[in-house]
Protein backbone atom coordinates (compact mmCIF):
# COMPACT_ATOMS: atom_id res chain seq x y z
CA UNK A 1 0.00 0.00 0.00
CA UNK A 2 1.24 3.19 -0.88
CA UNK A 3 2.10 5.83 1.79
CA UNK A 4 2.49 9.50 2.23
CA UNK A 5 5.06 10.78 4.53
CA UNK A 6 3.20 13.82 4.80
CA UNK A 7 0.10 12.42 5.78
CA UNK A 8 0.96 9.40 7.86
CA UNK A 9 3.52 10.63 10.09
CA UNK A 10 1.31 12.91 12.18
CA UNK A 11 -1.31 10.07 12.69
CA UNK A 12 1.69 7.86 13.68
CA UNK A 13 3.40 10.05 16.00
CA UNK A 14 -0.02 10.14 17.65
CA UNK A 15 -0.77 6.87 17.79
CA UNK A 16 -4.47 6.69 15.20
CA UNK A 17 -2.58 4.56 12.36
CA UNK A 18 -2.25 0.52 12.28
CA UNK A 19 0.88 0.81 11.17
CA UNK A 20 0.58 -3.07 10.02
CA UNK A 21 -1.19 -2.46 6.88
CA UNK A 22 1.54 -0.85 5.49
CA UNK A 23 4.69 -2.18 3.63
CA UNK A 24 6.56 0.40 3.10
CA UNK A 25 6.63 2.69 6.30
CA UNK A 26 10.49 4.71 6.38
CA UNK A 27 12.18 4.05 9.20
CA UNK A 28 13.84 7.74 9.62
CA UNK A 29 11.44 10.24 10.79
CA UNK A 30 11.47 13.79 10.87
CA UNK A 31 9.12 15.31 13.47
CA UNK A 32 9.16 18.84 13.22
CA UNK A 33 7.17 21.63 15.08
CA UNK A 34 4.30 21.18 12.48
CA UNK A 35 3.66 17.39 13.62
CA UNK A 36 3.97 18.52 17.45
CA UNK A 37 5.56 21.34 18.65
CA UNK A 38 8.72 20.32 21.54
CA UNK A 39 7.22 16.97 21.54
CA UNK A 40 10.35 15.11 23.66
CA UNK A 41 8.51 11.47 22.95
CA UNK A 42 10.24 8.89 21.32
CA UNK A 43 7.59 6.33 19.55
CA UNK A 44 8.84 3.50 19.58
CA UNK A 45 7.52 1.85 16.40
CA UNK A 46 8.70 -1.67 14.78
CA UNK A 47 7.34 -3.27 11.19
CA UNK A 48 5.45 -6.17 10.95
CA UNK A 49 8.23 -8.03 9.37
CA UNK A 50 10.67 -9.85 10.81
CA UNK A 51 13.59 -8.19 10.68
CA UNK A 52 16.45 -6.17 12.80
CA UNK A 53 15.20 -2.67 12.34
CA UNK A 54 16.99 0.93 13.75
CA UNK A 55 14.32 3.73 14.59
CA UNK A 56 15.42 7.25 14.14
CA UNK A 57 13.86 10.01 15.72
CA UNK A 58 14.64 13.66 14.79
CA UNK A 59 12.91 16.45 17.36
CA UNK A 60 13.11 20.29 17.94
CA UNK A 61 13.67 21.21 21.74
CA UNK A 62 12.56 24.61 22.66
CA UNK A 63 16.41 25.03 22.76
CA UNK A 64 16.38 25.01 19.19
CA UNK A 65 18.75 22.10 18.64
CA UNK A 66 17.39 19.93 16.14
CA UNK A 67 18.95 16.01 16.19
CA UNK A 68 18.81 12.53 14.73
CA UNK A 69 19.97 9.54 15.72
CA UNK A 70 19.27 5.92 16.66
CA UNK A 71 16.86 4.89 19.60
CA UNK A 72 16.24 1.43 19.21
CA UNK A 73 17.65 -1.68 17.40
CA UNK A 74 16.22 -5.20 18.06
CA UNK A 75 14.00 -7.67 16.31
CA UNK A 76 10.71 -7.27 15.10
CA UNK A 77 7.73 -8.62 17.50
CA UNK A 78 4.34 -8.20 15.97
CA UNK A 79 2.67 -9.16 19.58
CA UNK A 80 4.57 -5.89 20.91
CA UNK A 81 2.43 -2.96 21.23
CA UNK A 82 4.24 -0.37 18.43
CA UNK A 83 4.11 2.83 20.52
CA UNK A 84 5.47 3.28 23.75
CA UNK A 85 2.69 5.44 24.84
CA UNK A 86 0.43 5.98 28.06
CA UNK A 87 -2.82 5.72 26.28
CA UNK A 88 -4.05 3.01 23.54
CA UNK A 89 -5.16 5.16 20.32
CA UNK A 90 -9.34 5.16 21.18
CA UNK A 91 -8.17 6.58 24.24
CA UNK A 92 -6.08 9.49 23.18
CA UNK A 93 -8.94 12.11 23.97
CA UNK A 94 -9.16 11.23 28.10
CA UNK A 95 -8.74 13.64 30.39
CA UNK A 96 -5.22 14.09 31.76
CA UNK A 97 -3.78 11.36 29.86
CA UNK A 98 -1.17 12.97 28.49
CA UNK A 99 -0.09 15.28 31.45
CA UNK A 100 -0.39 11.18 33.61
CA UNK A 101 1.98 9.49 31.14
CA UNK A 102 4.59 12.37 31.01
CA UNK A 103 4.38 12.65 35.05
CA UNK A 104 5.51 8.86 35.41
CA UNK A 105 7.63 9.21 33.08
CA UNK A 106 9.18 12.16 35.24
CA UNK A 107 9.17 10.65 38.54
CA UNK A 108 10.87 7.41 37.54
CA UNK A 109 13.67 9.71 35.76
CA UNK A 110 14.00 11.78 39.03
CA UNK A 111 13.74 8.24 41.07
CA UNK A 112 16.57 6.67 39.42
CA UNK A 113 18.78 9.93 39.85
CA UNK A 114 18.35 9.79 43.60
CA UNK A 115 19.26 5.96 43.97
CA UNK A 116 22.47 7.42 42.67
CA UNK A 117 22.86 10.56 44.67
CA UNK A 118 21.60 7.96 48.21
CA UNK A 119 24.27 5.54 46.33
CA UNK A 120 26.72 8.02 46.50
CA UNK A 121 25.77 9.54 50.27
CA UNK A 122 25.53 6.00 51.36
CA UNK A 123 29.29 4.42 50.06
CA UNK A 124 31.49 7.52 51.27
CA UNK A 125 29.46 9.79 53.78
CA UNK A 126 32.88 12.54 53.92
CA UNK A 127 33.83 12.64 50.30
CA UNK A 128 30.14 13.06 49.99
CA UNK A 129 30.40 15.99 51.80
CA UNK A 130 33.01 17.48 50.77
CA UNK A 131 31.86 17.10 47.20
CA UNK A 132 28.64 19.68 48.19
CA UNK A 133 26.25 16.30 47.92
CA UNK A 134 24.55 17.69 51.47
CA UNK A 135 23.52 21.02 52.89
CA UNK A 136 22.03 22.73 55.53
CA UNK A 137 18.70 25.19 55.01
CA UNK A 138 17.87 27.76 57.42
CA UNK A 139 15.61 25.78 59.56
CA UNK A 140 18.31 23.16 59.53
CA UNK A 141 16.23 20.31 57.84
CA UNK A 142 18.89 19.05 55.15
CA UNK A 143 18.62 19.90 51.68
CA UNK A 144 20.83 17.77 49.01
CA UNK A 145 22.67 17.83 45.26
CA UNK A 146 19.03 15.11 44.66
CA UNK A 147 16.09 18.27 45.58
CA UNK A 148 17.89 20.71 43.37
CA UNK A 149 18.49 18.12 40.20
CA UNK A 150 15.15 16.16 40.54
CA UNK A 151 13.39 19.70 40.54
CA UNK A 152 15.55 20.69 37.43
CA UNK A 153 14.88 17.19 35.63
CA UNK A 154 10.87 17.48 36.56
CA UNK A 155 10.91 21.12 35.20
CA UNK A 156 12.51 20.14 31.73
CA UNK A 157 10.25 17.77 31.20
CA UNK A 158 7.32 18.77 31.50
CA UNK A 159 8.14 21.66 29.81
CA UNK A 160 9.44 19.96 26.55
CA UNK A 161 6.73 17.47 26.69
CA UNK A 162 3.71 19.08 27.47
CA UNK A 163 4.91 22.00 24.67
CA UNK A 164 5.18 24.69 27.01
CA UNK A 165 7.99 27.35 28.50
CA UNK A 166 4.92 28.41 30.86
CA UNK A 167 4.14 25.57 33.00
CA UNK A 168 3.22 27.00 36.56
CA UNK A 169 5.26 24.71 39.27
CA UNK A 170 4.65 24.92 42.65
CA UNK A 171 8.14 23.04 44.43
CA UNK A 172 10.12 23.47 47.73
CA UNK A 173 13.55 24.67 46.43
CA UNK A 174 14.88 27.75 45.30
CA UNK A 175 17.93 28.95 43.48
CA UNK A 176 19.15 31.30 46.41
CA UNK A 177 21.65 28.95 47.55
CA UNK A 178 22.89 28.01 44.08
CA UNK A 179 23.36 31.73 43.02
CA UNK A 180 25.82 32.32 46.35
CA UNK A 181 29.01 32.86 45.19
CA UNK A 182 30.39 30.59 47.38
CA UNK A 183 28.46 27.77 45.90
CA UNK A 184 30.34 27.15 42.47
CA UNK A 185 31.03 23.84 44.27
CA UNK A 186 27.44 23.05 44.41
CA UNK A 187 26.04 24.04 41.54
CA UNK A 188 28.49 22.43 39.35
CA UNK A 189 27.49 19.02 41.14
CA UNK A 190 23.80 19.73 40.32
CA UNK A 191 24.54 20.70 36.96
CA UNK A 192 26.34 17.26 36.11
CA UNK A 193 24.13 15.35 38.01
CA UNK A 194 21.10 16.57 36.25
CA UNK A 195 22.68 15.93 33.15
CA UNK A 196 23.79 12.50 34.04
CA UNK A 197 19.76 11.90 34.08
CA UNK A 198 18.90 13.49 30.98
CA UNK A 199 21.95 11.23 29.04
CA UNK A 200 19.71 8.60 29.83
CA UNK A 201 16.27 10.02 29.17
CA UNK A 202 15.83 7.58 25.94
CA UNK A 203 15.34 4.81 28.10
CA UNK A 204 12.29 6.81 29.79
CA UNK A 205 10.97 7.45 26.19
CA UNK A 206 11.99 10.87 26.61
CA UNK A 207 14.03 12.86 23.72
CA UNK A 208 17.25 14.41 25.79
CA UNK A 209 18.68 17.45 24.73
CA UNK A 210 21.74 17.75 22.41
CA UNK A 211 23.98 19.54 23.56
CA UNK A 212 23.61 18.90 27.33
CA UNK A 213 22.13 21.60 29.57
CA UNK A 214 24.99 24.69 30.58
CA UNK A 215 24.74 26.25 33.62
CA UNK A 216 22.52 28.84 32.84
CA UNK A 217 19.99 26.60 31.40
CA UNK A 218 19.94 24.18 34.97
CA UNK A 219 19.56 27.54 36.91
CA UNK A 220 16.26 28.53 34.71
CA UNK A 221 14.41 25.49 34.85
CA UNK A 222 14.91 25.35 38.81
CA UNK A 223 13.98 29.00 38.88
CA UNK A 224 10.79 28.62 36.98
CA UNK A 225 9.18 27.11 39.76
CA UNK A 226 7.80 29.62 41.43
CA UNK A 227 4.41 29.25 40.99
CA UNK A 228 2.33 30.03 44.27
CA UNK A 229 -0.73 28.33 43.24
CA UNK A 230 -4.12 29.33 43.74
CA UNK A 231 -7.85 28.78 43.83
CA UNK A 232 -7.74 29.21 39.70
CA UNK A 233 -5.57 27.95 36.63
CA UNK A 234 -3.55 24.76 35.93
CA UNK A 235 -0.21 24.28 38.03
CA UNK A 236 2.23 21.19 39.14
CA UNK A 237 3.12 21.02 42.47
CA UNK A 238 6.61 19.35 42.81
CA UNK A 239 8.08 18.02 46.05
CA UNK A 240 11.52 16.78 44.73
CA UNK A 241 12.75 14.83 47.57
CA UNK A 242 10.32 14.53 50.12
CA UNK A 243 11.88 13.10 53.47
CA UNK A 244 15.31 14.14 52.93
CA UNK A 245 16.40 13.29 56.59
CA UNK A 246 15.32 9.51 55.57
CA UNK A 247 17.10 10.05 52.27
CA UNK A 248 20.29 10.85 53.96
CA UNK A 249 20.76 8.04 56.09
CA UNK A 250 19.57 5.68 53.33
CA UNK A 251 16.22 4.91 54.53
CA UNK A 252 12.49 6.01 52.87
CA UNK A 253 11.80 9.01 50.88
CA UNK A 254 9.31 10.17 47.86
CA UNK A 255 9.46 11.93 44.88
CA UNK A 256 6.02 13.20 44.80
CA UNK A 257 4.41 15.02 41.54
CA UNK A 258 0.54 16.40 41.38
CA UNK A 259 -1.34 18.02 39.27
CA UNK A 260 -4.12 20.67 40.56
CA UNK A 261 -6.42 22.41 38.59
CA UNK A 262 -9.20 25.09 40.28
CA UNK A 263 -7.57 24.18 43.42
CA UNK A 264 -8.55 20.06 43.22
CA UNK A 265 -5.89 17.63 42.68
CA UNK A 266 -6.28 15.79 39.55
CA UNK A 267 -3.33 13.91 39.49
CA UNK A 268 -0.72 12.64 41.41
CA UNK A 269 2.60 10.26 41.21
CA UNK A 270 4.78 8.83 43.78
CA UNK A 271 7.92 7.57 43.55
CA UNK A 272 9.09 5.41 46.37
CA UNK A 273 12.42 3.85 45.40
CA UNK A 274 13.09 2.10 48.87
CA UNK A 275 9.71 1.05 49.17
CA UNK A 276 9.83 -2.84 49.28
CA UNK A 277 8.18 -5.30 47.26
CA UNK A 278 6.83 -7.17 50.68
CA UNK A 279 4.71 -5.56 53.45
CA UNK A 280 6.31 -7.35 56.37
CA UNK A 281 10.07 -5.20 54.93
CA UNK A 282 9.02 -1.99 55.78
CA UNK A 283 9.02 -1.86 58.71
CA UNK A 284 12.16 -3.63 59.36
CA UNK A 285 13.59 -1.58 56.28
CA UNK A 286 13.56 1.63 58.74
CA UNK A 287 14.90 -0.59 61.94
CA UNK A 288 17.97 -1.90 60.47
CA UNK A 289 18.03 0.59 57.00
CA UNK A 290 22.02 1.33 57.61
CA UNK A 291 22.57 -2.65 57.32
CA UNK A 292 20.16 -3.17 54.67
CA UNK A 293 21.88 -0.12 52.56
CA UNK A 294 25.05 -1.60 52.63
CA UNK A 295 23.52 -4.80 51.69
CA UNK A 296 21.79 -3.74 48.72
CA UNK A 297 22.83 -0.02 47.54
CA UNK A 298 20.25 1.58 46.26
CA UNK A 299 20.93 1.51 42.88
CA UNK A 300 21.69 -2.37 42.96
CA UNK A 301 18.80 -5.15 41.54
CA UNK A 302 19.39 -7.68 44.40
CA UNK A 303 16.37 -6.70 46.60
CA UNK A 304 12.59 -6.66 45.36
CA UNK A 305 12.44 -3.02 45.90
CA UNK A 306 11.06 0.68 44.32
CA UNK A 307 8.09 1.73 43.19
CA UNK A 308 5.94 4.47 41.68
CA UNK A 309 2.38 4.43 42.06
CA UNK A 310 -0.27 6.73 40.43
CA UNK A 311 -3.92 7.83 39.81
CA UNK A 312 -6.15 10.60 38.10
CA UNK A 313 -9.34 11.84 39.65
CA UNK A 314 -12.62 10.06 39.09
CA UNK A 315 -11.04 6.99 37.66
CA UNK A 316 -11.60 5.19 40.99
CA UNK A 317 -8.58 3.30 40.24
CA UNK A 318 -4.56 3.66 41.71
CA UNK A 319 -1.79 2.15 39.85
CA UNK A 320 1.70 0.76 41.03
CA UNK A 321 4.64 -0.07 38.55
CA UNK A 322 8.29 -1.07 39.57
CA UNK A 323 11.20 0.94 39.13
CA UNK A 324 13.05 0.87 35.64
CA UNK A 325 16.18 -0.75 36.79
CA UNK A 326 19.25 0.44 34.54
CA UNK A 327 20.12 -0.93 31.12
CA UNK A 328 15.60 -1.69 30.30
CA UNK A 329 13.86 0.42 28.51
CA UNK A 330 10.63 1.80 29.62
CA UNK A 331 7.30 0.71 28.14
CA UNK A 332 4.27 1.19 29.26
CA UNK A 333 2.53 0.04 30.97
CA UNK A 334 5.53 -1.17 32.62
CA UNK A 335 4.26 -3.90 34.32
CA UNK A 336 1.88 -1.93 35.85
CA UNK A 337 -0.87 -3.49 38.76
CA UNK A 338 -4.02 -1.61 40.24
CA UNK A 339 -3.65 -1.68 44.32
CA UNK A 340 -6.53 -0.78 46.45
CA UNK A 341 -6.90 0.03 50.25
CA UNK A 342 -6.81 -2.70 53.08
CA UNK A 343 -10.37 -4.06 53.87
CA UNK A 344 -9.75 -4.47 57.20
CA UNK A 345 -12.26 -2.31 59.54
CA UNK A 346 -11.11 -3.64 63.09
CA UNK A 347 -9.02 -1.49 64.70
CA UNK A 348 -7.76 -4.11 66.23
CA UNK A 349 -6.02 -5.64 63.37
CA UNK A 350 -5.16 -2.73 61.76
CA UNK A 351 -1.36 -1.16 61.47
CA UNK A 352 -1.37 3.21 61.53
CA UNK A 353 1.36 5.39 60.54
CA UNK A 354 3.02 7.85 61.91
CA UNK A 355 6.07 10.67 60.79
CA UNK A 356 9.81 9.36 62.29
CA UNK A 357 10.74 12.73 63.35
CA UNK A 358 8.98 14.41 66.50
CA UNK A 359 10.11 17.92 65.69
CA UNK A 360 6.67 18.23 63.87
CA UNK A 361 3.94 16.23 65.22
CA UNK A 362 3.05 14.61 68.32
CA UNK A 363 3.70 11.14 69.24
CA UNK A 364 2.48 10.82 72.39
CA UNK A 365 -1.02 12.69 71.08
CA UNK A 366 -1.44 9.74 68.23
CA UNK A 367 -0.50 7.17 70.44
CA UNK A 368 -3.11 8.49 73.38
CA UNK A 369 -5.14 8.26 70.25
CA UNK A 370 -4.46 5.41 69.14
CA UNK A 371 -5.35 3.03 71.93
CA UNK A 372 -8.66 5.03 72.42
CA UNK A 373 -9.89 3.73 69.41
CA UNK A 374 -8.12 0.22 69.74
CA UNK A 375 -5.28 0.21 68.04
CA UNK A 376 -2.96 -2.02 69.35
CA UNK A 377 -0.35 -2.74 66.91
CA UNK A 378 2.89 -0.70 66.87
CA UNK A 379 3.08 2.38 64.76
CA UNK A 380 4.60 2.22 61.98
CA UNK A 381 6.96 4.80 61.46
CA UNK A 382 7.71 6.14 58.18
CA UNK A 383 9.70 9.06 56.79
CA UNK A 384 8.05 11.18 53.79
CA UNK A 385 4.89 10.38 51.56
CA UNK A 386 5.53 6.41 51.74
CA UNK A 387 3.11 6.63 54.34
CA UNK A 388 0.41 7.59 52.08
CA UNK A 389 1.84 4.73 50.01
CA UNK A 390 1.48 2.04 52.25
CA UNK A 391 -2.34 2.86 52.91
CA UNK A 392 -3.16 2.78 49.26
CA UNK A 393 -1.64 -0.30 48.70
CA UNK A 394 -3.01 -2.28 51.30
CA UNK A 395 0.10 -2.57 53.63
CA UNK A 396 -1.26 -0.01 56.24
CA UNK A 397 -5.04 1.55 57.30
CA UNK A 398 -4.13 4.37 59.47
CA UNK A 399 -2.36 7.69 59.20
CA UNK A 400 -2.41 10.53 61.25
CA UNK A 401 -0.80 13.71 61.56
CA UNK A 402 -1.20 16.19 64.25
CA UNK A 403 1.14 19.43 64.04
CA UNK A 404 2.79 21.05 66.64
CA UNK A 405 1.43 24.79 67.74
CA UNK A 406 2.71 27.40 64.81
CA UNK A 407 3.38 24.70 62.49
CA UNK A 408 1.85 25.11 58.92
CA UNK A 409 1.11 21.77 56.57
CA UNK A 410 2.53 22.58 52.79
CA UNK A 411 0.82 21.23 49.68
CA UNK A 412 3.60 19.43 48.20
CA UNK A 413 4.12 17.18 51.26
CA UNK A 414 0.08 15.84 50.47
CA UNK A 415 -1.00 16.23 47.27
CA UNK A 416 0.08 13.43 45.31
CA UNK A 417 -0.42 11.13 48.35
CA UNK A 418 -3.84 12.27 49.14
CA UNK A 419 -5.30 11.36 45.15
CA UNK A 420 -4.06 8.28 45.40
CA UNK A 421 -5.61 6.84 48.33
CA UNK A 422 -8.68 8.47 47.35
CA UNK A 423 -8.39 6.16 44.47
CA UNK A 424 -7.17 3.41 45.43
CA UNK A 425 -10.77 3.23 47.52
CA UNK A 426 -8.97 5.03 50.71
CA UNK A 427 -10.76 8.26 52.73
CA UNK A 428 -8.40 11.34 53.43
CA UNK A 429 -9.58 14.38 55.27
CA UNK A 430 -8.29 16.92 58.51
CA UNK A 431 -9.19 16.18 62.20
CA UNK A 432 -12.56 17.48 61.30
CA UNK A 433 -14.08 15.14 58.67
CA UNK A 434 -13.31 17.73 56.04
CA UNK A 435 -11.93 17.38 52.50
CA UNK A 436 -7.97 19.12 52.53
CA UNK A 437 -8.42 22.39 50.83
CA UNK A 438 -5.39 22.48 48.07
CA UNK A 439 -6.44 26.15 46.65
CA UNK A 440 -5.33 28.42 49.17
CA UNK A 441 -1.57 28.46 48.26
CA UNK A 442 1.43 27.20 49.47
CA UNK A 443 -0.27 25.76 52.68
CA UNK A 444 -3.20 23.69 53.62
CA UNK A 445 -4.58 26.75 55.29
CA UNK A 446 -7.85 26.02 57.49
CA UNK A 447 -6.92 22.69 58.39
CA UNK A 448 -8.75 21.09 61.61
CA UNK A 449 -6.03 19.99 63.71
CA UNK A 450 -4.49 17.92 62.09
CA UNK A 451 -4.52 14.98 59.09
CA UNK A 452 -6.10 11.81 59.03
CA UNK A 453 -6.27 9.35 55.82
CA UNK A 454 -7.76 6.03 56.38
CA UNK A 455 -8.65 2.75 54.59
CA UNK A 456 -12.03 2.70 54.83
CA UNK A 457 -14.72 5.06 56.31
CA UNK A 458 -15.50 2.93 59.09
CA UNK A 459 -11.95 3.54 60.84
CA UNK A 460 -11.73 6.91 59.57
CA UNK A 461 -15.01 7.61 61.23
CA UNK A 462 -14.10 6.31 64.93
CA UNK A 463 -10.64 8.20 64.39
CA UNK A 464 -12.66 11.60 63.60
CA UNK A 465 -14.70 10.81 66.61
CA UNK A 466 -12.03 9.97 69.23
CA UNK A 467 -10.24 13.40 68.22
CA UNK A 468 -12.91 15.26 68.98
CA UNK A 469 -13.59 13.59 72.34
CA UNK A 470 -9.68 13.40 73.51
CA UNK A 471 -8.58 17.14 71.88
CA UNK A 472 -9.64 19.05 74.83
CA UNK A 473 -6.56 16.87 77.23
CA UNK A 474 -4.01 17.55 74.08
CA UNK A 475 -0.79 19.58 75.21
CA UNK A 476 -0.40 20.10 71.64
Amino acid sequence: MSLSLGTIIPRIFLGHVNTSQYDDVATFFTLTHVLQPRSCFISHYKLPYTQNLKTHVAFVSKFDHTCSYPVMEEEADTKQKKFDFFCDPDEKEEEYSKELDVAVRAVQMACSLCQRVQDTLISNTTRSRTNHQVHSKDDNSPVTVADWSVQAIVSWILSECLGSENISIVAEEDVQTLSEANASGLLEAVVETVNQCLAEAPRFGVQKPIPALGTSEVLEIIRRCNSIGGPTGRFWVLDPVDGTLGFVRGDQYAVALALIEDGEVVLGVLGCPNYPMRKEWLSYHHRYHRIISKLTPPTSETWNKGCVLYAKRGSGKAWMQPLLHANKMFVWPNQAKQVTVSSIDNPALATFCEPVEKANSSHSFTAGLAHSVGLRKQPLRVYSMVKYAAIARGDAEVFMKFARAGYKEKIWDHAAGVIIIQEAGGVVTDAGGRPLDFSKGLYLEGLDRGIVACSGSTLHEKIIDAVDASWGSSSL
